[in-house]
């Protein structure tokens, strides 16, 4: 039966860093989703697999074949799906036999229903394309369905997918859904799409205290992480009265202790008892003392440990929670407008035509469209990247826009110092604490930007444009989640839902608009044309 097992897993960076340690996992023909937080060793998990990486210590076992999501970021110029496929040689056969240029012994090997079952791999993932397509005419979300299709052409025992959801717009995330719905196999699949892992048969969590493995998919996983965190909270309330009252009985013990001791020093003062006795009973004293004083501290001990495993319990349950200063933005303010505006890169060829939309207030808006319909040069233009060709265009509050590389930070300065120069004025204090809101706390708030993941770097963009003492009116989001583990997304989440500024956000990840509040979508179509 096909299986994966990793035992006692250990494995460091280049540099040192320690990333797993001990590790134990086994897969086997069930749909698993692999969680936790950005630098915890998800993907390490799957390159270990892979064999892409080498364990420092343990062993990986693969009962079974494995198809693997490949990313293609800079195809070749010639690269075809047949390429990525690896049946390029195969195809090239059936050509020849075609033209009646094969040898007899090429014939045997023929597989004379290759070209239609890659079509029909491709249809699979709602991907229009055949053997010959090539791969850069492909938008990065098409060449990631191609690259999904070619992952389960074989039919693998194991499916290994890591972000399978990224850059999709919504109709290639739909088809993704639908094909993990529908897998019998083994698949391990690396993901922060909640609706995707809603379709796993278990979820396995990766955090620093280990892993571990709920069964149900990611709802049920949420459930029950709720129901470990109430009892870690109960367990950091017993430990805290433990601690209290182990204090409590030390100091008591010593109060007792230094009373028999004074009143024996009386009654040795007073004479009449011999000098022999006296030492003894020092001796007896001071024993007693130290013993009492090693028990105590051993007790002490004890109840500070238990406290603080409970509490490293709560830091991994405890989502996010920040409060931030009012924007002040009236419901009957407008935030921008647009009149018949055309625009793009190139006049002759514009993406967005005769377009017209009005925001109010702290409307919540997500732009949604298919890949190509306009969406990130509608935000460009309403954050002055482009002009527009025809029309007028005004945003009537101040504004600010992250997108997914946050180019609003200077990679080359920490997160301390962008703080200080997106919110001019605010003390040092005020900074720090802003940060800590956003858990860049202590040192962590030094950090330089362009050593930061890219779930730390959205975070850090977040905290310098909203923890100021004047956050901006209207907030422009360009798929935000996109990279970004669970933790990441949801500790946005928790930001924005404390925001009460306006919204312009490009999305393709529902759960996060609906978590978010979202109110009204303006839907663009192929050629840039909008409806809300």
């Amino acid at each position: 039966m096909a299986a994966i097992s990793l035992s006692r897993i250990s494995w460091v960076t280049p540099d040192g860093h320690g990333v797993l340690t001990g590790l134990d996992l086994n897969f086997g023909q069930e749909r698993t989703g692999l969680v936790g937080r950005n630098g915890i060793g998800k993907t390490t998990v799957l390159k270990l697999i892979t064999g892409e990486l080498k364990p420092m210590t343990g062993s990986v076992r693969v009962t079974g074949t494995l198809g693997q999501l490949k990313q293609v970021v800079k195809p070749g110029e010639r690269e075809t799906v047949a390429d990525l496929f690896g049946v390029t040689g195969a195809l090239a056969l059936l050509r020849r036999a075609e033209a009646g240029t094969a040898s007899v012994e090429e014939l045997a090997d023929a597989d004379w229903t290759l070209a239609e079952r890659i079509t029909a791999a491709l249809a699979r993932v709602g991907l229009d394309a055949g053997p010959d397509t090539r791969l850069a005419e492909l938008s990065g979300g098409q060449r990631t369905r191609a690259s999904l299709a070619a992952a389960v052409f074989a039919a693998p025992d194991f499916l290994l997918l890591d972000e399978p959801t990224n850059n999709l717009d919504r109709s290639g995330h739909d088809a993704v859904v639908a094909l993990l719905a529908g897998w019998r196999a083994g698949a391990i699949v690396v993901s922060h799409d909640r609706e995707l892992l809603n379709q796993m048969d278990s979820i396995i969590e990766l955090t620093s205290l280990g892993a571990t493995r709920y069964g149900g998919n990611w709802t049920h996983f949420r459930e029950r992480k709720a129901t470990e965190l109430e009892a870690a909270q109960q367990d950091v309330a017993h430990a805290e009265r433990q601690a209290a009252e182990v204090r409590r009985k030390a100091q008591l013990a010593a109060e007792r202790k230094d009373r028999r001791d004074t009143a024996g020093s009386r009654k040795a003062a007073q004479g009449g008892m011999p000098r022999i006795l006296l030492g003894a009973r020092k001796s007896n004293a001071e024993a007693s003392r130290g013993a009492g004083a090693k028990l105590a501290d051993r007790q002490r001990a004890e109840a500070q440990a238990a406290l603080a495993s409970a509490r490293s319990r709560i830091e991994i349950l405890q989502d996010l929670s920040v409060a931030l200063t009012p924007t002040g933005l009236p419901a009957n303010r407008t935030v921008l407008r647009l009149d018949g505006v055309t625009a793009g890169h190139d006049p002759d060829h514009p993406i967005i035509r005769d377009f017209s939309f009005t925001m109010e207030g702290p409307e919540r808006v997500a732009i949604v469209g298919p890949n190509g319909s306009g969406k990130t040069t509608l935000l460009m233009l309403i954050a002055g990247g482009i002009a527009p060709i025809r029309g007028t265009m005004s945003v009537a509050v101040d504004f600010a826009m992250l997108d997914q590389r946050v180019g609003i930070l200077d990679p080359a300065a920490s997160i301390l110092d962008n703080f200080k120069r997106i919110n001019p004025g605010a003390t040092d204090n005020a900074c720090r604490a802003a940060l800590a809101r956003f858990l860049f706390r202590a040192d962590a708030a030094l950090q330089q930007v362009g050593t930061l993941s890219g779930g730390q770097m959205l975070r850090a963009g977040l905290a310098c444009t909203l923890g100021g003492s004047r956050p901006p009116a209207l907030l422009i989001l360009d798929e935000p989640t996109n990279h970004l583990d669970i933790e990441s997304v949801e500790a946005m989440e928790a930001g924005l839902r404390s925001y009460d500024g306006a919204i312009l956000l490009v999305s393709h990840d529902e759960t996060f608009m609906t978590n978010i509040g979202i109110e009204r979508r303006l839907s663009l179509g192929p050629r840039g044309g909008g409806s809300a």
